[in-house]
């Protein structure tokens, strides 16, 4: 068994992310933190457009139509050589800033001393690449108390000409977490982002679910943050800023049998629909991830959701609409972003051709009856 192998199967199935104790290539992945110049800002971001509402930034073919189907990734799309390159994608958040795409992911695992920050990697070509891996935000210090080895499952949106990252700090099989957010005017300068403390958190026996894997947007004229995993699923909470949670906490979704295993929320609007895409069942095992795709959709942001057969959410109801296909094993930690009349799923997933090295991959979404698909 490889080394690559062994430290895969080391971050089980809920929330572990990241194999491996190298560090990223400076050689490739620090050579553009100082070199971007941030433009005039046109966002796409996270499901917070409605395609409805028009506009949208330009093509991600910029002389040409959109990219559609399964795009064929090139870059720095996820590496991993023991002592050599730590590339990690787990997790992909994504975001737009003048003409260049930013992807923020899961940090490398490394140990509670040194934990890895949230990674970054940009691209000013197309969506499908050239990406080029930036680095590491540094690590805020007061989340070193909740004994993690990486920042997990990031998320950005921008709100006026601020940027915000909303980030998870836990340990592996625990719901003692909380959720970060720090800002910045300039996104690929990494250094200039700011912390802002905790905007969530959860303790183990006084709280049934788990203040990770964050994703906040704008609906009905407000700001929502999703939120959770394992420990009774997926819950959202009303943001009386970008930084302070305000209100009811609902309950979107649970699969209602053990071990509960759906995280990742993700909620775009299509038309009158609300679409609340999850991830589903075991990550962070390299081949042998089980990881899916699941969506449901309400008329309300605060829901009821629910499945193409009408099976509620709160009650073990989704519809996958992706999973394991080919080289490509255990898809899931999800982003949606919308662009010029297409929404695009980013994801990671397991290469199957590579002793299962993490890598990211975009697609385009297809559309039948009011349900998302993908064909190819």
């Amino acid at each position: 068994m490889s080394t690559r192998r062994r430290s895969l199967e080391a971050v089980e199935a809920g929330r572990e992310k990241d194999a491996g104790p190298g560090r990223w290539r400076r050689s490739r992945a620090g050579r553009a933190v100082h070199a971007l110049v941030i433009g005039g800002v046109v966002v796409a971001t996270l499901g917070a457009a409605d395609p409805d509402a028009g506009g949208g930034p330009p093509s991600s073919a910029p002389n040409g139509p959109p990219l559609r189907g399964t795009l064929d990734m090139h870059g720095d799309i996820g590496d991993y050589v023991p002592g050599e390159i730590d590339d990690p994608v787990h997790d992909p958040a994504i975001i737009q800033a003048g003409d260049t795409y930013y992807v923020f992911s899961t940090g490398s695992l490394r140990d509670p001393e040194d934990p890895g920050g949230i990674f970054v990697r940009s691209s000013s070509g197309t969506l499908a690449g050239p990406w080029e891996s930036m680095g590491e935000i540094p690590v805020p210090e007061w989340t070193k108390e909740y004994g993690h080895n990486h920042l997990w499952a990031p998320d950005v949106v921008r709100r006026g000409n601020t940027y915000y990252l909303y980030y998870a700090a836990s340990s592996f099989g625990e719901n003692t977490s909380a959720i970060g957010v720090a800002s910045t005017k300039t996104p690929g300068d990494l250094d200039s982002w700011v912390d802002h403390g905790p905007v969530l958190t959860s303790e183990a026996g006084e709280h049934d679910y788990n203040a990770i894997d964050p994703h906040v947007f704008q609906a009905e004229g407000r700001w929502w943050i999703a939120f959770g995993s394992h420990w009774s699923g997926i819950r959202l909470q009303e943001l009386a800023s970008m930084t302070e949670p305000i209100g009811q906490l609902h309950h979107l979704a649970d699969r209602q049998e053990p071990p509960n295993a759906i995280e990742a929320p993700v909620i775009f609007k299509r038309g009158r629909y609300y679409y609340l895409v999850t991830s589903w069942d075991r990550c962070c095992a390299g081949t042998d991830s089980t990881y899916k795709v699941a969506v449901g959709r309400s008329e309300s942001v605060t829901g009821p959701y629910v499945d193409r057969d009408g099976v509620p959410l709160l009650e073990g109801g989704g519809t996958v609409i992706l999973s394991s296909h080919g080289n490509q094993i255990g898809p899931g930690g999800q982003d949606v972003l919308f662009e010029r009349g297409l929404h695009y799923l980013v994801h990671h997933y397991y290469d199957g051709d590579a002793d299962g090295v993490i890598r990211m991959q975009i697609r385009s979404m297809e559309w039948e009856d009011g349900w998302p698909n993908f064909s190819r």
